[in-house]
């Protein structure tokens, strides 16, 4: 009888448990809805489904922009001795910046970008070396050509307040040099040597330049 009443008692403290299959679909239901619930959460262009973020970010997908800009082709970012480069980033660059960084987005890049603030970071000179009284002329970080050269037409604290909202040095129509720079279509802003500097990001002003400090560091030529 004891024996019986153990046999009981242990029947009756289990909880039944569901088939596996069950389980399963409960554990993928879950799943979706989670996944649901994410994807409203974010803006309607990152949804899945949306063209992907950095085509619709990059020159608002436009194919061509107006005057003064200089519109360039791919053949300008075809394969060549270092990438997109005929050579790899100058080693003795500007305002202590990365030297690896540069020549990997300035050469071997097409989209992506040194980090949001990194013309901020306790480890970069510019901010401690750049005049605020005068324009400063910019230089790419692998054949050393001007690139651009600002503030101008605005102060530089109007330039910096811009640049630190967006997260990288943020130039306009008048402070390019539209001699060695380039813009193809989608927005990407790279010179005629095919070194990549950033991308053209269009706001209600007109056309920003959103450049990596890393890629316009170079020294003047001598």
């Amino acid at each position: 009888a004891s024996s019986s009443r153990g046999s009981s008692s242990s029947s009756s403290s289990r909880s039944p448990r569901p088939p596996r299959l069950l389980a399963a679909l409960l554990a993928a239901a879950a799943a979706l809805a989670l996944a649901a619930l994410y994807s409203a959460s974010l803006p309607a262009d990152r949804r899945p489904g949306s063209a992907p973020a950095a085509q619709l970010d990059m020159g608002n997908g436009k194919s061509a922009f107006g005057p003064p800009v200089v519109m360039g082709t791919e053949a300008l970012m075809a394969k060549k001795a270092h990438g997109t480069c005929s050579k790899p980033a100058s080693e003795d660059l500007l305002w202590n910046v990365d030297v690896k960084t540069a020549d990997r987005i300035c050469c071997k890049n097409r989209h992506y970008a040194e980090h949001s603030g990194y013309f901020s970071t306790s480890a970069v000179t510019w901010l401690d070396d750049v005049s605020r009284s005068e324009p400063t002329e910019y230089f790419d970080a692998v054949h050393s050509k001007r690139v651009f050269v600002g503030p101008r037409g605005r102060s530089f604290e109007e330039f910096l307040a811009e640049s630190r909202a967006h997260g990288w040095p943020s130039f306009r129509d008048d402070e390019v040099d539209w001699d060695n720079v380039r813009i193809l279509p989608g927005g990407e802003c790279v010179t005629v040597d095919g070194v990549h500097l950033g991308h053209n990001l269009p706001d209600k002003k007109g056309n920003r330049y959103c450049i990596n400090l890393v890629c316009i560091a170079g020294k003047p030529p001598q």
